[in-house]
């Protein structure tokens, strides 16, 4: 009786690894939420603005481009402190982008975030830039709250306000 019992637990042994082995190696899928950002641009003259907007983590760097609006690479370098965080990350962004704004005009884009992100010390900057006109770093940064992404910020310089809502 006792060979009979070491036999069956030497072979299920190695079958109960096997499935701890498979059941723990999948990693669990992060959950992502969509949120309709609204940006309201001031009255300019000029070309339209290039839009950037990014996820900072809790140190103030960047992690992850959310969406660009202007979609001519040859003038990403004038966003600077993103390009140089782009531009060595080559990162795929043709998905997330879309064509630039004008003075006065109001543009709707959906942004996507990792729910791990929120409430937790990350930050969403909106960077914009005008061909021969200036730069803005931080036209709009915020806390990336629950409460935050429910409201109206207001802009720095080519941004009149944004508005976010979840979808």
């Amino acid at each position: 009786m006792i060979k009979f019992k070491k036999r069956k637990l030497t072979r299920i042994i190695p079958f109960l690894f096997w499935i701890a082995l498979i059941l723990f190696s999948f990693k669990k899928p992060t959950e992502t939420s969509s949120y309709k950002c609204m940006i309201q641009m001031k009255n300019y003259t000029g070309e339209g603005a290039y839009v950037v907007i990014s996820l900072l983590n809790p140190k103030g760097e960047y992690e992850e481009t959310l969406y660009v609006q202007g979609d001519d690479e040859e003038w990403y370098f004038d966003i600077t402190e993103w390009w140089d965080f782009q531009g060595k990350k080559r990162a795929n962004i043709d998905a997330i982008t879309g064509a630039t704004i004008s003075g006065g005009e109001r543009k709707i884009s959906i942004i996507k975030i990792n729910d791990s992100k929120l409430d937790n010390g990350y930050k969403i900057r909106f960077e914009t830039a005008v061909e021969d006109q200036e730069y803005y770093k931080n036209d709009v940064e915020f806390e990336l709250t629950s409460q935050n992404m429910k409201s109206k910020i207001e802009g720095k310089g080519f941004i009149r306000y944004i508005r976010t809502m979840p979808q």
